[in-house]
């Protein structure tokens, strides 16, 4: 007989679950799948090109969270009643873009995707926070786990499941069924059970609502250096996964094998290593655990230098992505775990954004101009300066111990 507390339990990480699912299902409906679309209707690779513009609202999303932790619908809740109302527009959105036609009207196309991405990017805010004040703090890691699974498992069914589909019904009808799918996922919204509400006033004024999340995250002990470390952790690994295509295509790997390899079967040691991540989590904390998982994470960027020299072995190839994902899905798990116990409750939107934010500028931004590392110093040279831009987050963790012990 399980207990009522374990029902609980697996009660809040299969919702945990389900919402990293809606999370990840629009994402390449604005990306990959729309290029496709778009490619295939006779739309201009200018035009195409210019579809990056439309993942802006994911690195923006810090400007307009704090409304979120403002403003309180008069249903549902705070949490569910703003998911609700994002994920009813975001089916309407989808709808919308499946009865437009890119070949007459790709401009129109653009800016009903760039609407889907704002929503999508705000589900991600609400999901967040929800997830943050949902789950207790000793099952932040495992739930973070849970999440990204559903996340990654949602990325994947519109992404490669929305091709496959699209080349045997058609984008039209793909993008219908993906809109109802997210349309299930309201069930979900419905079926969760609103947070406990924290006791305080939600915030009037401008400085309540954007600069007092800010003024609680900094004014804590050793809050810029927590900030750099976000900025650090996984900026080894970010800079090396930038150029990991390239690289395996200079070592004579074909893009089938790219794909078999790397896209699909590394997908399964990456949930792998998110799953046991938390598990491990929930056992050793989230401070071990980040000086575990990120010396692993230094360790499997080295792996590329080995392969470089095995070349083009598809064995060695495997081995060293099923390496490189294993340590990175436990590294994303204690992160993401890691960032959630930062924040506040009282401001869980606005600073789980911030930091998310602030997460993201390896990848976005600071990994840009790895190109040119790799073409000076060469493609072993350029591995091993990855592996070691991962020691001064390795060592700031060790500095900010006294600050994350508990954790």
């Amino acid at each position: 007989m399980i207990s009522t507390s374990r029902l609980s339990m697996i009660r809040r990480h299969v919702i945990t679950f389900l919402m990293g699912f809606a999370s990840g299902l629009p994402l390449l409906l604005t990306g990959s799948v729309l290029q496709a679309w778009m490619t295939d209707s006779g739309v201009s690779l200018e035009n195409v090109g210019l579809l990056a513009l439309v993942g802006l609202p994911y690195t923006l999303k810090f400007a307009w969270a704090p409304l979120l932790d403002r403003f309180h619908l008069p249903f549902l809740g705070r949490r569910r009643g703003w998911l609700l109302i994002t994920q009813a527009l975001l089916v309407g959105m989808l709808i919308v873009m499946a009865l437009t036609d890119p070949s007459i009207t790709p401009l129109f196309m653009g800016l009903v995707a760039l609407g889907v991405s704002f929503l999508s990017a705000t589900q991600d805010i609400v999901i967040d926070a929800y997830r943050r004040e949902h789950l207790p703090d000793n099952e932040l890691g495992l739930g973070s786990g849970f999440y990204v699974y559903g996340y990654r498992v949602g990325m994947l069914l519109a992404s490669g499941g929305g091709l496959m589909l699209a080349d045997v019904i058609g984008f039209t009808q793909t993008y219908l069924l993906m809109a109802g799918l997210l349309g299930v996922a309201m069930l979900v919204t419905l079926w969760a059970p609103e947070p406990v509400r924290v006791d305080m006033a939600p915030p009037r004024k401008f400085h309540q609502t954007f600069l007092d999340p800010i003024v609680n995250f900094i004014s804590r002990p050793g809050a810029f250096g927590l900030l750099l470390f976000i900025l650090l952790y996984k900026l080894g690994d970010s800079v090396a996964g930038n150029l990991t295509t390239p690289f395996y295509k200079a070592l004579g790997f074909t893009n089938a094998e790219i794909g078999a390899t790397v896209k699909i079967f590394g997908l399964w040691p990456l949930l792998g290593g998110i799953f046991i991540g938390g598990l491990l989590i929930m056992r050793w904390g989230i401070y071990r655990s980040l000086v575990i998982f990120g010396i692993l994470q230094m360790l499997s960027t080295a792996g590329f230098v080995l392969l470089n020299h095995m070349g083009h072995h598809l064995y060695w190839l495997a081995a060293v992505v099923s390496f490189e994902n294993v340590a990175a899905g436990m590294g994303t798990a204690a992160f993401t775990a890691f960032m959630a116990s930062l924040t506040d409750k009282r401001f869980t939107a606005g600073q789980y954004a911030l930091l998310s934010s602030v997460m993201g500028l390896p990848r976005v931004v600071i990994a840009a101009p790895s190109g040119y590392l790799a073409d000076s110093v060469g493609w072993d040279g350029f591995f091993i300066v990855c592996t070691l831009v991962a020691l001064p987050g390795l060592l700031l963790l060790l500095r900010l111990k006294r600050y994350l012990v508990s954790a």
